[in-house]
């Protein structure tokens, strides 16, 4: 009778093996189209591999706890001559016979010799092959002559490593930079290359983003009426260092097994500068009103943006605002300075249909998102989100600011 391969099947994206882990079916077992036979796991998840028609098991080809690439034989199932054709298996013997016919060459490649090969995923248009380790693993060698170039482990991410255990060969490296030369290159400026310095340095944590509505009119209204005008970030800025006045641990860093708490708060605000980002810093925010805050704030943005910024000015913060909705962005996951465990960022305010229970009808009001993105070794998702709901409790009374 007709033999067909039960196959190892593609279990998700860059999946490019997995495990055996249990068998539903023993060899002579009739079996039911897409019936489960065997049970597999990947690093993700554990299913099932089922039957492509009814037929009886001829064979098991793979063993318990081993794993097999994606598309190796994991055994044969005998088959009547209708499903061999209506699985399209009656031309040229394709993936059918016994030991002696063409589907041998598969049972090889499945056995132990097959199972010893590289195993390559069946995903396509992937940077990095799915099975490498990538710039993750590096020879010595390796790593003294990136250090001699000032390069980063992040500076070669899509880089695979043809080496032992997955590891990046100077022969990989150099063959990388051979293929930069094909390429357009600029020189990044001094301050890119601090950016991307120090948000390589801030992504080594773990972190985390929360986000919450919030009513801008009372905040818009008391601008309007006030003779020295704040920015949206400076409202939102000091109703941040308020909140961080009553209870400084959100913005505390984790040091080894110690949080170690603020001594003051000072709160660093985002400028666009030419190349780069820079964050100038207003001292002690919580114990200055917001219209005396208004004129440094101003003063600073003007400095940062000429690149002229005092010593006085720079440093030492312990969270930072930033008003992307300046650009016309809604919703953002920005990433807090590698001494800050805070960011708070201010989306760009839009009308939404808001319930008036007065007037017993929606009406339209200015809302914007407001965003909290922190260190998650120091900060939970429900305090983050405390301290997220009490800056917006703040700014529905921005007299008080």
């Amino acid at each position: 009778m007709p033999q067909i391969p039960i196959i190892m099947p593609q279990l998700g994206e860059a999946i490019a093996e997995a495990t055996v882990v249990a068998f539903h079916i023993r060899v002579g077992d009739q079996v039911a189209v897409d019936q489960d036979v065997i049970e597999v796991e990947t690093n993700k998840a554990t299913m099932n591999v089922s039957s492509p028609c009814p037929g009886k098991v001829d064979r098991l080809l793979v063993k318990l706890n081993e794993s097999y690439p994606v598309g190796a034989v994991l055994g044969y199932l005998e088959v009547t001559d209708e499903d061999a054709r209506r699985l399209g298996l009656d031309q040229h013997g394709a993936n059918v016979g016994g030991p002696t016919g063409p589907g041998a060459a598969g049972e090889a490649e499945s056995g132990e010799e097959g199972r010893k090969r590289s195993v390559q995923p069946t995903v396509r248009g992937l940077p990095v092959p799915a099975n490498a380790a990538g710039a993750s693993y590096m020879s010595p060698r390796m790593k003294a002559r990136m250090a001699e170039l000032g390069l980063h482990a992040a500076d070669l991410a899509g880089v695979a490593g043809s080496g032992a255990a997955g590891r990046v060969t100077i022969q990989d490296f150099e063959k990388f930079l051979e293929h930069l030369k094909q390429h357009k290159l600029t020189s990044a400026s001094s301050m890119r290359v601090a950016v991307a310095d120090a948000m390589r340095r801030s992504w080594t944590r773990p972190l985390a983003t929360v986000a919450l509505p919030c009513n801008l009119e009372a905040m818009m209204a008391h601008r309007n009426s006030s003779a020295v005008k704040a920015g949206p970030a400076l409202y939102v800025l000091r109703a941040l260092a308020l909140a961080l006045a009553e209870n400084s641990a959100p913005a505390g860093r984790l040091i080894g097994n110690q949080i170690v708490h603020p001594p003051a708060i000072d709160i660093g605000f985002a400028v666009e500068a030419e190349e780069g980002v820079l964050v100038p810093v207003l001292r002690h925010a919580d114990t200055r009103r917001l219209e005396e805050l208004v004129g440094r704030y101003n003063e600073l943005v003007k400095l940062a943006r000429q690149r002229r910024l005092p010593n006085d000015a720079t440093g030492g913060s312990i969270a930072t605002v930033t008003n992307f909705g300046t650009f016309g962005l809604t919703w953002a996951t920005p990433i807090p300075l590698p001494e800050q465990t805070l960011v708070l960022g201010v989306g760009a305010g839009k009308k939404v249909p808001c319930w008036d229970e007065q007037k017993q009808q929606f009406v339209p009001v200015t809302e914007a998102n407001l965003t909290l993105s922190f260190d998650h070794r120091v900060l939970d998702g429900g305090a983050a989100g405390r301290l997220l709901a009490r800056v917006a409790s703040l700014l529905q009374s921005p007299e008080k600011l």
